[in-house]
């Protein structure tokens, strides 16, 4: 039996112990959050069997083996630590810290206390993901990737969430250094980090605050971003996030030597694309016939999934958290690379230094 703790009850956490509940073998022990309402709503709905407003008393009370850090990311570095230094393996939600610095002094205590961290970025882990990561890694683009494309957007017509950053002077969001974007964008960053070769590669990052927010003279937020990507082995990419754009994407394209992929996190779809063309006009008339025969089996895979009643908005969640749960029981491969953490983490701060300059 996995012993879990949850650290920060707020909304995220409800995605986090729904998802942990769906896992055999694994019990949610104790929450914690600085509100103590917070934390015992979390523990009546979810059957908790205890719960704590006091980070120490939930490590030495409830004794859990993992830790999900569900809190802002203000605080991720110290109470990461602080779980570390107790022996607990954790899983901490996007973004993973503050900046590089911290991410490197973070993992390098993990490794030298012989634990295991991982981040939330389940948006690597999707099925139509999953299934673009296996197609690379047997070979289908012909190579390397040449350039790749993330899109990753935000619809701040949100409710939930936008109207309470925007209506709100001391959103814990504002005194982060990237502000909205530095709470978002580490999911569409990630997707491009997981393929680059180069350690620091070369980053140029325009950033600007929508004509929408001008108009309501919310001029701290920048909400629109473009980024272009440079590694030493020269794989490209560009970064787009937008807050305006319609309809508002989470895309991925990779273009390789031979062939290319696209995959559209929304639809689950993914499309393959042949890099041999069709002479003359059959260019102009079986390529349409191939993509539609791809929408349609992507169609069935989903409706399939769906009968299965494996097919819900968290997919990503669940299996990242049941690979990384498999990884500290196993001792295997973690789920997200320590490298790829880093690398998002450093095109992230190369971003915010030159949009806040």
């Amino acid at each position: 039996m996995i012993k879990v703790g949850i650290i920060g009850c707020g909304k995220i956490a409800d995605l986090h112990a729904t998802e942990i509940q769906r896992i055999p073998d694994c019990k949610i022990v104790g929450v914690c959050d600085r509100e103590i309402l917070m934390a015992k709503q979390l523990h009546e709905r979810f059957d908790v069997q205890h719960y704590f407003n006091d980070v120490t008393r939930l490590l030495e009370v409830s004794t859990p083996d993992i830790i999900h850090i569900t809190t802002p990311p203000q605080s991720h570095f110290v109470l990461g630590k602080l779980c570390l230094e107790s022996g607990c393996h954790i899983y901490i939600e996007k973004p993973f810290t503050i900046n590089t610095y911290e991410a490197e002094k973070l993992i390098a205590f993990a490794i030298k206390k012989k634990l295991k961290l991982t981040v939330g970025h389940n948006a690597q882990f999707t099925p139509v993901a999953i299934k673009m990561r296996e197609l690379i890694t047997s070979g289908y683009l012909g190579g390397q990737p040449v350039h790749m494309e993330s899109i990753w957007c935000y619809n701040l017509g949100d409710q939930s969430y936008a109207k309470a950053l925007l209506g709100d002077k001391n959103h814990w969001v504002r005194s982060l250094p990237g502000k909205l974007l530095h709470n978002i964008i580490s999911h569409g960053i990630a997707k491009i980090a997981e393929f680059l070769t180069d350690d620091s590669p070369q980053v140029i990052a325009n950033g600007f605050t929508s004509p929408l927010l001008q108009s309501i003279n919310e001029t701290d937020v920048i909400d629109e971003l473009r980024v272009i990507i440079h590694d030493k082995d020269f794989t490209t990419a560009y970064f787009t996030f937008s807050s305006q754009m319609s309809p508002s994407l989470h895309q991925f394209r990779v273009y390789g030597p031979k062939n290319s992929l696209i995959i559209d996190d929304d639809h689950q779809t993914l499309i393959k694309f042949n890099g041999t063309p069709y002479k003359s006009y059959l260019n102009k008339f079986i390529p349409p016939i191939v993509f539609a025969n791809q929408y349609l089996g992507n169609f069935i895979n989903n409706i399939s999934s769906f009968l299965k009643n494996d097919f819900h908005l968290n997919s990503g969640m669940k299996f990242l958290i049941n690979s990384f749960y498999r990884s500290v029981l196993e001792d295997s491969p973690l789920p997200i690379t320590y490298k790829e953490i880093i690398l998002t983490a450093k095109i992230m701060d190369a971003i915010f230094n030159q949009i806040n300059s």
